[in-house]
C-alpha cells in the first residue's frame, strides 16, 4: 500500500516485534509497495535488517489460514527449495501475530533488487523463475497446507447488480467506480459462469494439485547473489499448477511448462473477478480520493476490461 495504516503506529509495531521475536528495532520505515498489504523496512542493531508485512485478512484469508500458509513456506525452504524466502517463525512458533484486525509477520531482508516487468520477460530470468517454479510444484506438500478454492460465489454477478442498483456515495470515487461495473455486469455474469465451470473441472482432478506461490510475477521476485528469490508467500495453496504461469504464459513459455488452456483460463479468471470483488467492497466504503484510492480505481478500470484470454 502506498499510505501508512491509520490503524497502527510505529511504535506499536516495535513494541509487537521486540515482544513477539525477541528483535528490538532501531529504525522502522514504511515501504509505499504493493497493493492489499503493508510493508515496513525495520533496521535492527548490527546491520540486520527484516520486511516486516502487516497482512488484513478477511474475505481472503482467516487467522488460520494464513498461518498455514506461512508456516508451509516455512517448511518448503526447510527441505531445501533454495527460492522460497519464508517468514521468521515467533517466540511462540508461530509465523504470524495478531495486531490491528491483521496479522504482522517478519521476514529476513534480502541484498537484491525486484526485476522490472520488461526485465522480468528476458530469456535468461525467465529461465530461472521456470526452474524456481517447477522446483516448488514437484516438492512434497506440507502438512496442513491451504487448497484453492474459487474466489467469488456463483452469484456474483447478481450481487453486483443489487450492491450497485443506487448511487454510491462513499467518496470521491465512488460513483465512477459503481458506473464502471454496473456497465460490465453482463460480462462479469458471462465470466463467472465460465470460471465456476472450469473451477469444478479442476475440483476434480484435486488429486494432482501442487504447491503453488499463487503470485510469482516480477514484484515478488529479488534477484540475489545467491540467486532468484520468491518473497511473499500469503497465496501459497494447493492448486493446479497453471496458478503460477500467468507470467510465464505472457513471456512465451507455455509450450516449455505444458500448461493446459482451460486451467490457464481458470486463473486469468480468479485474478479477474477476484479483484474486481475487491475493488467493489473498496469503493462501496468510506474512501477519502488517497493515493491508495486512485491506484484502486486504475486497477479496476484495467480488470474490468477482462482477462487476457477472455477480453475480446
Amino acid at each position: 500500500m502506498r499510505c501508512p495504516p491509520a490503524s497502527v503506529t510505529e511504535e506499536t509495531l516495535r513494541r509487537t516485534i521486540a515482544a513477539s521475536w525477541s528483535l528490538p528495532v532501531r529504525h522502522l520505515g514504511h515501504l509505499p509497495w504493493g497493493f492489499g498489504a503493508h510493508h515496513w523496512r525495520a533496521a535492527l542493531d548490527g546491520g540486520r535488517d527484516l520486511f516486516v508485512t502487516l497482512d488484513a485478512l478477511a474475505p481472503r484469508h482467516t487467522r488460520a489460514s494464513l498461518e498455514a500458509a506461512y508456516a508451509g513456506a516455512a517448511s518448503l525452504a526447510a527441505a531445501g527449495l533454495a527460492a522460497v524466502c519464508a517468514p521468521l517463525p515467533s517466540r511462540s512458533g508461530r509465523y504470524t501475530v495478531e495486531l490491528a484486525g491483521g496479522a504482522l509477520s517478519v521476514t529476513p531482508w534480502l541484498a537484491g533488487r525486484s526485476p522490472t516487468e520488461a526485465e522480468a520477460q528476458a530469456g535468461a530470468h525467465v529461465e530461472r523463475v521456470i526452474t524456481a517454479v517447477q522446483d516448488l510444484h514437484r516438492a512434497a506438500p506440507p502438512p496442513g497446507l491451504p487448497e484453492w478454492a474459487p474466489r467469488v460465489s456463483p452469484d456474483f454477478a447478481r450481487e453486483l447488480r443489487a450492491r450497485t442498483a443506487d448511487p454510491w456515495h462513499t467518496g470521491p470515487q465512488a460513483e465512477e467506480a459503481r458506473a464502471a461495473i454496473a456497465a460490465r455486469l453482463g460480462r462479469i455474469a458471462d465470466w463467472t459462469e465460465r470460471y465456476h465451470r472450469l473451477a469444478a473441472s479442476a475440483r476434480a482432478q484435486s488429486g494432482t494439485w501442487v504447491p503453488t506461490h499463487g503470485e510469482p510475477h516480477h514484484a515478488n521476485q529479488v534477484v540475489t547473489d545467491q540467486g532468484l528469490r520468491l518473497v511473499d508467500w500469503e497465496s501459497l495453496a494447493l492448486a493446479p499448477p497453471e496458478r503460477d504461469f500467468a507470467d510465464l504464459l505472457a513471456a512465451g513459455a507455455g509450450d516449455r511448462l505444458g500448461a493446459r488452456p482451460a486451467m490457464a483460463d481458470l486463473f486469468a479468471l480468479d485474478w479477474c473477478l477476484s479483484e474486481i470483488a475487491e475493488y467493489a467492497r473498496w469503493f462501496a466504503a468510506p474512501h477519502t480520493g488517497t493515493e491508495d484510492d486512485l491506484v484502486a480505481l486504475e486497477g479496476l478500470h484495467e480488470e474490468l476490461a477482462g482477462p487476457p484470454q477472455l477480453s475480446r
